[in-house]
């Protein structure tokens, strides 16, 4: 017999694409995000019985005014470059966040559970016959510390 509990509602919980992936410098993070992606998986499963959706997003590029100084920093030229980086040939816009959001929360979702929806413009699953030389975490922050001064 389940309980008289309350019933129904939608969580979404924040992953990131290197949840899968990894990458230098992020081992601490992406563990954690790991961590998230299991959690929506499990939660998923455990409260589905309540009618209770538990989803996450990972969400790619999305420039706003609460980026840490280091994160600006390390584009001089601001954010616009980064758009050509991209498959969809831009950076993500902050309504966009809310929109996958909203839609995961939404009655048109309401058989998905355990989701991770990535929004990122296809940044993720970029490939090329050439991929850009490997530069360590060690090199990338001499670069970065040279490029400010």
């Amino acid at each position: 017999m389940r309980s008289r509990l309350a019933r129904g509602g939608s969580i979404v919980n924040i992953a990131a694409t290197y949840a899968w992936t990894g990458g230098p410098g992020t081992a601490a993070s992406a563990a954690a995000k790991s961590g998230v992606v299991n959690l929506t998986q499990s939660l998923s499963v455990e409260w589905a019985p309540w009618e209770i959706r538990v989803n996450a997003i990972a969400p790619g590029l999305f420039p706003h005014d609460d980026h840490v100084a280091a994160m600006r920093s390390a584009r001089p030229d601001g954010y616009s470059a980064e758009g050509g980086r991209i498959p969809a040939g831009r950076t993500g816009e902050v309504r966009e966040l809310g929109w996958a959001t909203a839609l995961l929360c939404s009655p048109y979702m309401s058989y998905v559970t355990g989701h991770t929806l990535v929004v990122d413009g296809g940044n993720w699953l970029r490939r090329g016959l050439r991929m850009p030389e490997f530069v360590s975490v060690e090199d990338q922050l001499a670069q970065m510390k040279a490029a400010q001064q």
